[in-house]
């Protein structure tokens, strides 16, 4: 029996520590084991952060540090996260392999215009079944979603776990590019009408290992 340990964080700021995580497990196709903890972060949490999951320093300044509670997340067979490049820095005491629903979305459906949890759930219709009084951008409530996705991902695709293994692993061929002069157009056709601009984000712009793999990718051969 394969445990598929779902996880999820929410964090003081992009950059900052964790003041919750929350998992759940996907055993032979069905979500179970829920749980959820409040974390006492490094570091006060930022006014943005508040404003998009909720979570207050007041909320968590009685809790556990991450080390204290961390333990009872440990020992699942591989992890799944949507963007699980965030949660894993987040997470370094879990050593298991993980899975990242994000890149298996790309991988599936390159044209679309987000691959984000929530867009997602709606494009594929999946009902993520989540337990009355969570909320969206919280760990647990994430957790479900991701969850649902994965489930509908693999009645799509049936990928194996190592599959899904190495697609994570792997940059992401994008396919439309998101900012700058070209917003909106695919990488396909900005590689056959402006290569030079693709060059100058390359060499000007701080750029992730996705976006510098698409525009290499679209500049092969020069």
């Amino acid at each position: 029996m394969t445990i598929l340990r779902v996880i999820d964080t929410e964090t003081t700021s992009l950059e900052g520590g964790v003041c919750e995580i929350a998992s759940v497990d996907i055993v032979d196709g069905v979500i179970c084991n829920p749980m959820s903890d409040y974390v006492k972060p490094p570091e006060p949490i930022s006014i943005g952060s508040m404003a998009l999951h909720h979570i207050t320093n007041e909320d968590v300044a009685d809790s556990p540090p991450i080390e204290a509670v961390i333990g009872r997340y440990l020992g699942a067979d591989v992890y799944v996260a949507h963007n699980a490049k965030f949660d894993r820095s987040k997470l370094p005491q879990i050593a298991a392999p993980w899975i990242c629903t994000m890149k298996l979305s790309r991988k599936l459906w390159p044209e679309l215009e987000s691959h984000g949890n929530q867009f997602m759930r709606y494009h594929l219709g999946v009902n993520a079944n989540v337990p009355e009084g969570l909320h969206a951008h919280r760990a647990l409530y994430d957790c479900y979603v991701t969850a649902a996705v994965l489930i509908e991902i693999n009645r799509h695709a049936r990928f194996t776990i190592a599959q899904m293994r190495e697609i994570t692993s792997l940059p992401s061929l994008l396919h439309t590019m998101r900012f700058g002069k070209h917003k909106g157009t695919t990488f396909e056709k900005i590689g056959a009408t402006d290569r030079g601009y693709l060059k100058w984000c390359l060499a000007n712009m701080d750029l992730d290992e996705d976006q510098k793999f698409t525009m290499q990718h679209y500049l092969q051969g020069d």
